[in-house]
């Protein structure tokens, strides 16, 4: 028998439309992927989403700052508790951290009936209905809804120094990053040259005492407002011809220095720096649906209504970073996890499925 909805994805925009979809009695399923793939190690795409990689958050409403760990003892299931929980190790009192949040998300989702499948989703069928969802053991699933919240994952140079210093210091998001203790009043670098770099660096002039903007040509890709400001800042330092050489530090402080090299002479110079913050983009894992669903021009899931979660294909919704390519949070995906739960529970219900 069909399920009524399979939700594909761990990050908060699954859990959030798990949650949703479980209170209305619509029992989903949700595919989190697999942790064991090697290939989901190498891409940062294991099961809960982004955040896995994220220390401190300060930003998502509810978590202020108090030592949550002795919370965690009783809400989460012995088995999803975070190593450092279960081994009493200290940890900053700063309200809770990425694992901990998505690990708390999927329990609650858990507590109303939630069934989770830790297996990879590698295709699907969205031309016939019911839908079909193959998992990597060769699982078929039917289900007459389903959500897509697979999110995105942000590109990252491939350096080993840097996948060393991921969480110590290398970062994907200022907004997400920029305001903890370690880059305060320190010098920061950001490479990219687009408006999400010249964004970036921006916000991170509140927080550093310089940020060093590294740009491999000569010209700035972001548009020309945004171009301006970063010229005019007068605590943005713009490195034309710039590219990251090696990320130096050590395993207890981080992130210590930036070693660049000119991209014309090749001519190395370090740079001190209290951390590095990629904005070179993102890649949204759209891999498993073979090109079944609109896409945007940055190749994100495109929705086709405004104010609505929905696709190119009736039934299917898309929630989270795997369809937002602007905001990029953890609350906004969330909030369009929810949505995209009643999306889907008014789609059953208009259709009769329910």
């Amino acid at each position: 028998m069909p399920e009524n909805v399979v939700i594909i994805g761990s990050g908060p925009a699954a859990w959030t439309a798990a949650i949703y979809a479980a209170r209305a009695n619509l029992n989903p399923l949700v595919f989190q992927g697999n942790p064991f793939d090697r290939k989901n190690q190498e891409n940062g795409t294991l099961p809960l989403g982004q955040l896995a990689l994220t220390t401190e958050v300060e930003n998502f409403p509810s978590w202020p700052a108090g030592d949550t760990r002795q919370y965690l003892k009783t809400a989460l299931k012995e088995e999803d508790q975070p190593y450092w929980v279960t081994a009493n190790k200290p940890q900053p009192t700063h309200g809770i951290n990425g694992p901990e949040l998505v690990a708390l998300s999927r329990q609650q989702a858990v507590n109303f009936g939630t069934r989770v499948e830790s297996k990879d989703v590698v295709e699907v069928d969205f031309q016939n209905r019911p839908f079909t969802i193959t998992t990597h053991d060769g699982e078929t699933v039917q289900a007459h809804t389903v959500i897509v919240a697979t999110g995105a994952r942000a590109n990252y140079l491939g350096l080993p120094s840097e996948d060393k210093f991921k969480n110590n210091g290398v970062s994907a998001c200022a907004v997400c990053d920029g305001a903890l203790p370690r880059f305060r009043n320190k010098p920061i670098v950001v490479v990219g040259g687009g408006d999400s770099a010249v964004e970036e660096a921006g916000y991170l002039t509140k927080f550093g005492s310089v940020v060093h903007l590294f740009v491999r040509r000569d010209v700035l890709r972001a548009s020309k407002i945004m171009a301006e400001r970063a010229l005019k800042n007068p605590k943005i330092d713009i490195r034309w011809h710039t590219a990251v050489d090696e990320v130096i530090g050590e395993d207890k402080a981080g992130v210590t220095a930036i070693r660049a090299k000119s991209t014309k002479t090749g001519e190395t110079t370090e740079f001190p720096a209290s951390g590095l913050f990629l904005a070179i983009g993102h890649t949204p894992n759209i891999g498993f649906l073979g090109g079944q669903l609109d896409l945007t021009a940055s190749g994100y899931v495109r929705w086709t209504t405004q104010g609505r979660t929905y696709t190119s294909v009736d039934g299917v919704f898309a929630a989270g970073d795997v369809a937002d390519d602007y905001y990029k949070q953890a609350i906004s995906a969330a909030g369009t996890g929810c949505m995209a739960a009643l999306d889907a529970e008014r789609y059953l219900g208009h259709h009769g499925l329910v």
